[in-house]
């Protein structure tokens, strides 16, 4: 079972919430933030991203960067920019991108269900990247941003969502990048208390997007439990801010491969050892994408070849063997160039979907890159199959669109 509960959010008025939310803090560098906060002394990166307040050349990691936050943090809250509701409400929080718009519910998760593996994984976390999201929110006793889960679909809950987004929208905009973003309050205390009781129903629920965030929210509240002798396991630390999502509604789009070299090959010699697991055609001077599971697409030299893994590189069967980042990294990036660990190694690039396969035709032929791989995209299935099944996904397998905004609810902990 799911346990969530409603809470207080702190929130812009309507008349400056185009002006307060910004994108999520890791989809942009410090300076795209800089330039995007520019003039703006309500944009919410100024919590999220504060090193933009101090000199570009500033350790973004540096505790006066921190101690920014929170002094910023409190200043929104005492002019007024975000503002605490007085009830324990839920919210519904929609997405429209590209005509298609998705429904989540913005619920508090409890921090023993990730710890117990109820909030099913799919990727490893680094300790860095943790100890930062740990520290932003210990500082701030808030999760400033939310996390992005997807449940498996239900049918009452979306009965629920229906009838909620028929009342006025509480907001309602278009961002710069052409997303649509919907919001409103659930405050009606039994459509609150049946949705708490319609989620300890689900079995599980699924990070899509933010194993950091989440990753730091719960250690964070394992710490002040820890750290409070008086402890009862109700407080609000013990829970965490999500956006919930239906499995059916989400889309997981390609993320693709960009390599330096070709490990002391020949194009020819290349071309030959991907004929060994793959059947190789060569298809003119434009990427054309993936035709389908098992079949991907190469750039190199000025051409495109589609390549058709042969049957004996994947098993259809193995939540882990079936994925084409499986096969694509066995076979061509470790067996033929070298590439071990997608980590860590200063050969090999990622790009998600979302910029389109002409920015890896561009980078190829640009001279930057060697070779650009391109993959057909992750299903929401395949992924909560591998979670369910206690693995862990490749490096830089899924990307969703449209990311969340930050800034349009905050979860205090205290």
């Amino acid at each position: 079972m799911a346990i969530i509960k409603p809470f207080r959010g702190i929130r812009p008025p309507k008349n400056i919430v185009e002006k307060v939310v910004c994108r999520p803090y890791d989809v942009l560098s410090s300076l795209e933030a800089r330039l995007e906060a520019e003039g703006n002394e309500k944009s919410l990166y100024r919590i999220i991203k504060p090193e933009i307040d101090f000199d570009q050349y500033i350790d973004e990691h540096h505790p006066d960067v921190y101690n920014r936050a929170v002094q910023n943090f409190n200043e929104f809250q005492k002019n007024g920019w975000l503002v605490q509701d007085e009830d324990e409400n839920y919210y519904v929080y929609a997405q429209t991108m590209n005509g298609n718009t998705q429904y989540g519910l913005v619920v508090c998760s409890h921090i023993e269900d990730y710890m117990t593996d109820n909030i099913k994984k799919h990727e490893l976390t680094r300790k860095d990247k943790e100890e930062d999201r740990m520290m932003h929110v210990r500082v701030n006793d808030a999760n400033i941003e939310p996390v992005f889960f997807a449940y498996p679909d239900n049918e009452e809950l979306g009965a629920i969502m229906t009838r909620i987004i028929s009342t006025p929208t509480e907001y309602d905009f278009v961002a710069s990048d052409g997303v649509g973003h919907h919001f409103w309050i659930i405050n009606d205390r039994e459509d609150v208390a049946r949705i708490t009781e319609l989620f300890a129903s689900i079995p599980s629920l699924y990070i899509a997007d933010g194993h950091h965030r989440s990753a730091a929210a719960a250690l964070v509240g394992a710490e002040k439990a820890r750290q409070n002798p008086n402890h009862t396991g109700k407080e609000e630390y013990n829970y965490f801010m999500a956006v919930c999502f239906p499995d059916s509604q989400l889309n997981i789009i390609d993320y693709n491969r960009l390599v330096k070299d070709l490990n002391g090959l020949g194009v020819s010699e290349f071309l030959n050892k991907l004929g060994e697991h793959f059947i190789v055609e060569e298809k003119g001077t434009d990427i054309v994408p993936p035709a389908g599971l098992h079949h991907f697409s190469i750039y190199l030299d000025g051409k495109c070849y589609t390549l058709t893994a042969n049957s004996d590189t994947y098993d259809d069967n193995d939540p882990i063997g079936v994925l084409d980042v499986t096969i694509s990294s066995k076979y061509i990036l470790d067996e033929i160039l070298g590439i071990k660990d997608l980590r860590t190694d200063k050969r090999i690039d990622f790009v998600g979907g979302i910029r389109g396969l002409d920015e890896l035709k561009q980078r190829v032929d640009s001279g930057e890159m060697k070779l650009a791989l391109a993959l057909y995209p992750v299903t929401m299935k395949q992924l909560m199959d591998i979670a369910d099944s206690g693995n862990i996904m490749p490096p830089k397998t899924t990307w969703f669109e449209p990311k969340l905004r930050s800034g349009l609810v905050i979860h205090k902990l205290s």
